[in-house]
């Protein structure tokens, strides 16, 4: 595995900072109405892209999730600042403000999603890491799906045939406790949900997800295992979500003395103590992170806020391909 340096450590604690500033500013600008429709928060979840992302070869593996999406992309090398115009509808978002909140999308960074249907992403990942396969490109996909999704009969099937097929995926549970509002002990008699691995004879396990460097070598071992062409891996990355599942989640199901105790484990908290602790920032220098994040926040705000909406127009041109279809000229 890449070595974890000084470095390593404080572009994680500015990464992490900066995806969760950003979600904050979204939570402000969502009760404001300027952003629509549903909001899923990765506030708590830092860790699991931070140690994804160190161990990623960016330029040729590939990243899809479900609709907690906004960060991943920006990890992946997304403009943030179209990503927050996503969020606003915007016509410099990163599918001109036609994808919103759950269905941030880029292509060009190999980030595929963004999906609303749960667990609808799980087989469309081993789908592309059977195209990876079929044309020999040597690279890895990451599917993240939540512990509601692990229920889908998707699932199933989908480790029945990337496991036969030797596929270069690794399949992520972000297990945050709750699904959409419903704790895993009330849906399933195995509170551990890395053994559904177990009788597809893939190798799975639990991971501590509050710790960046533990995902980084549980993620490592499994990336590793899949570009040597051993096929799939299922991780239990075990976390949690200070927000509720989305912004209208009244989160009666949990108490505030619950969250209280796990923000004792903050990963963005517990990465800056480290960086304290082993002198790898002052004060000072830790502060002017911080100032870097809260600015480019705001250029993001800014950004989304100055931009037009798209023409009406523009909702019927991605719809209608026909050529000589008489009333709508298709201009994309």
């Amino acid at each position: 595995m890449k070595k974890i340096t000084k470095a390593t450590y404080l572009k994680w604690y500015e990464d992490m900072l900066f995806w969760r500033k950003f979600e904050d500013k979204l939570a402000q600008v969502y009760i404001q109405q300027k952003v629509r429709g549903f909001l899923h928060l990765y506030n708590g979840q830092e860790a699991i892209l931070a140690g994804a992302l160190h161990v990623m070869d960016l330029s040729k593996d590939k990243m899809i999730t479900a609709y907690r999406n906004h960060v991943q992309p920006i990890g992946m090398g997304v403009d943030p600042r179209k990503v927050m115009a996503e969020l606003y509808g915007k016509k410099t978002g990163t599918s001109m403000g036609m994808g919103g909140s759950m269905h941030i999308f880029s292509k060009e960074h190999r980030f595929y999603g963004g999906h609303g249907i749960v667990g609808g992403q799980i087989p469309l990942g081993a789908g592309l890491a059977f195209a990876d396969k079929y044309f020999k490109r040597d690279a890895v996909t990451l599917t993240f799906l939540g512990d509601g999704a692990a229920r889908q009969g998707s699932l199933h099937e989908t480790f029945t045939m990337a496991v036969k097929w030797n596929l270069p995926v690794v399949f992520c549970v972000e297990n945050n406790g709750y699904a959409m509002g419903t704790s895993v002990a009330r849906t399933s008699k195995s509170l551990d949900i890395w053994k559904l691995g177990l009788g597809y004879d893939m190798p799975c396990g639990p991971v501590d997800a509050m710790d960046p460097e533990k995902v980084a070598e549980a993620l490592d071992e499994a990336i590793v295992r899949a570009r040597k062409g051993e096929g799939p891996t299922f991780l239990e990355l075990k976390t949690y979500r200070y927000r509720g599942h989305s912004m209208s989640d009244a989160q009666q199901y949990r108490t505030k003395e619950e969250v209280a105790e796990y923000q004792k484990i903050d990963p963005i908290t517990t990465v800056k103590d480290i960086i304290k602790k082993n002198k790898y920032a002052t004060d000072k220098e830790i502060k002017e992170i911080d100032k870097r994040v809260k600015d480019l926040v705001a250029e993001c705000e800014k950004f989304a806020e100055e931009s037009d909406f798209p023409e009406i127009q523009t909702m019927y041109d991605v719809v209608y391909e026909q050529k000589d279809y008489p009333f709508l000229p298709h201009k994309l």
